[in-house]
């Protein structure tokens, strides 16, 4: 039986790399990150176990290595797409340059798109595939106040709309063989940020978070929260929440508080 074909980005180390060994077993691979060398000893390991892997460098904020990524998805043979590339670039909106917020939305939430987009015809037409986004914990911290979080604004923004993308998309998918699946981990000792999560207590280790993630598919999550107990009842209430908020605001006339409206 042939293997089926796992795309992985931001496979050259952390949470990708863990990716690619937990799957090295069943897995042939496609590696995607900006740093050949570290993809090159991945893919060294990974060959050394039995598995067939081509190795992609691109760089997922820039126009050229997107396309890269996505016109490699177009040949219609991945079954499995990790989408992991990412990074923070945690600062005060009013301290980010113009161009590296274009670059860091290109990074954290049009490509994960792009690469869905341009992976699903060729699992649709295959009856096959899994589509699994990392985000952040992060994404449902927008009314946080905390002062002990980082700023956040931009980074927040973009795993939110994964988030978003990835619950609406797994309706649009629902009378299909396609699992969709966003990871939501925590703090994680990774090199990410610098490398802030491994002095960080409460860092979970990458090979857990997908090792969780991986788990998460076979449960039917479309959400994934690693460290989450009681996942279900958390995520009814966030649901229920999101209906009041939605069902209650679609009305003809504003709300009692806005009366009398001014003339």
């Amino acid at each position: 039986m042939p293997r089926p074909l796992a795309l992985i980005t931001g496979a050259s180390s952390g949470i990708g790399a863990a990716y690619a060994r937990l799957l090295a077993d069943d897995c042939d691979f496609v590696l995607v990150a900006r740093r050949a060398d570290r993809l090159n000893d991945l893919a060294t390991d990974l060959r050394a176990g039995g598995a067939a892997v081509e190795v992609l460098p691109a760089d997922l904020s820039t126009p050229e290595g997107l396309a890269a990524v996505t016109d490699r998805l177009a040949a219609g043979d991945v079954r499995r797409l990790i989408s992991n590339a990412g990074a923070g670039g945690y600062a005060p909106l009013t301290q980010v340059d113009p161009a590296a917020v274009d670059r860091s939305l290109t990074l954290n939430a049009v490509s994960p798109i792009q690469l869905v987009r341009a992976a699903l015809p060729g699992m649709l037409a295959a009856g096959e595939g899994t589509l699994i986004t990392v985000a952040s914990l992060l994404a449902f911290s927008g009314g946080q106040t905390d002062p002990r979080m980082p700023h956040r604004t931009l980074y927040t923004a973009a795993k939110a709309a994964i988030v978003a993308f990835t619950r609406t998309l797994a309706h649009e998918l629902a009378e299909t063989s396609i699992r969709t699946q966003v990871v939501c981990p925590g703090v994680v000792a990774t090199e990410f940020n610098d490398g802030a999560g491994q002095h960080v207590p409460i860092a979970m280790r990458p090979e857990d978070v997908a090792a969780a993630s991986l788990a998460g598919v076979r449960l039917g999550e479309t959400i994934c929260v690693p460290g989450l107990n009681n996942a279900a009842n958390a995520l009814d209430a966030l649901l229920a929440a999101e209906t009041a908020v939605l069902n209650g605001g679609n009305r003809p006339s504003p709300a009692s508080r806005y009366h009398p409206l001014p003339q």
